[in-house]
């Protein structure tokens, strides 16, 4: 009876607390920063999967903006030309993104850091032009892109579709995070730890270092490809446009400014990008013109030049101190 008693520890209930009260947001807010909100929650999906690959792993991609466009376009078509309903295709484009994203990374693994860094820069820049391909336009619209329908909730729930889409994105989020702590913490986050650090010591430990990178490679491929997938729900609309270059240099720029190799990271990444994406939009009103590339450059500099661990690591530190203050007394 005592073992039934016992109290929960204060970080899952402190996690829980936190998650009700994200849960209640729509709420307090109007729909224009709820759309806001769930495209933080987004990007934050699609960082997790980034820092994966870099922070954990160590492989440079400088194209996963493509991955996003092919969990974007499988979830717009899977409903458009499918029927699908629209919860259903998040985890169906993240297969997809699983799938191609392994089976690319088998050859290309081999090549060393800075090869792989411009073949999956080709990658990004190339996927723009596939879906304008003509003979593709049929079904993804080409240039002038695919628009996808308002759906009703589903169960009846009394939600409008931003609030529902808001606590499925929030779901998705927390399921990734725990997906990705119990990855890190397992045999395969310790092999790609280890892969990164001495990758030679691993290889002649018996770690497969193109199995084990390829399927971290997968693994970010699909978290990424799930975020596309709500970014298509959010914004109901897909087009070429939408998944430029830009696009996989502010993925890491994000985990750059968040933390390298830190699940928070991710958060505080996308909120970076966020607040960038506000700014952008303010002056390209105010000066007709994107500052798109100067505010990214500027950001990374100040952050890499000042806060080399991001701010994950800022907060680290500044909690050490916190704690240094009041000591714990012994009982």
């Amino acid at each position: 009876m005592a073992r039934l008693m016992r109290p929960v520890p204060w970080r899952a209930a402190a996690w829980v607390a936190v998650l009700a009260i994200l849960a209640m947001v729509p709420l307090w807010v109007t729909d224009f920063q709820l759309f806001r909100l769930t495209n933080l929650l987004i990007y934050a999906v699609a960082l997790l999967g980034m820092n994966i690959l870099v922070g954990y792993n160590g492989q440079i991609s400088l194209g996963h903006g493509a991955f996003y466009a092919i969990g974007a376009y499988t979830a717009a078509l899977l409903i458009v030309h499918a029927g699908l309903p629209h919860w259903a295709v998040v985890p169906l484009a993240g297969a997809v993104c699983l799938v191609v994203g392994f089976l690319f990374s088998l050859p290309v693994l081999r090549l060393s850091t800075m090869h792989l860094a411009m073949a999956t820069f080709a990658v990004g820049v190339v996927m723009p032009s596939v879906a304008r391909w003509k003979w593709l336009e049929p079904w993804t619209g080409g240039s002038q892109g695919l628009g996808i329908d308002t759906p009703d909730v589903p169960l009846g729930l009394p939600l409008d579709f931003g609030h529902w889409l808001y606590l499925l994105t929030l779901a998705t989020l927390v399921l990734c995070f725990i997906l990705a702590a119990n990855l890190l913490n397992g045999r395969i986050g310790r092999a790609a730890i280890a892969i990164r650090d001495h990758p030679i010591a691993a290889q002649s430990m018996g770690v497969d270092t193109v199995v084990y990178k390829a399927a971290i490679f997968g693994i970010s491929a699909m978290l990424v490809g799930m975020a596309g997938a709500l970014a298509a729900l959010s914004i109901r609309y897909v087009a070429p446009g939408m998944f430029g270059v830009f696009l996989s240099f502010g993925f890491l720029i994000g985990i750059a400014v968040g933390g390298l190799a830190s699940l928070s990271g991710a958060l505080y990444g996308a909120l970076v990008l966020q607040s960038i994406f506000l700014v952008v939009g303010v002056t390209a009103q105010s000066l007709q013109t994107s500052r798109t590339p100067l505010i990214y450059g500027v950001a990374l500099i100040v952050f890499l030049s000042f806060f080399p661990n991001g701010i994950a690591g800022l907060v680290q530190r500044g909690w050490y101190r916190l704690r240094g203050l009041f000591p714990r007394t012994p009982p």
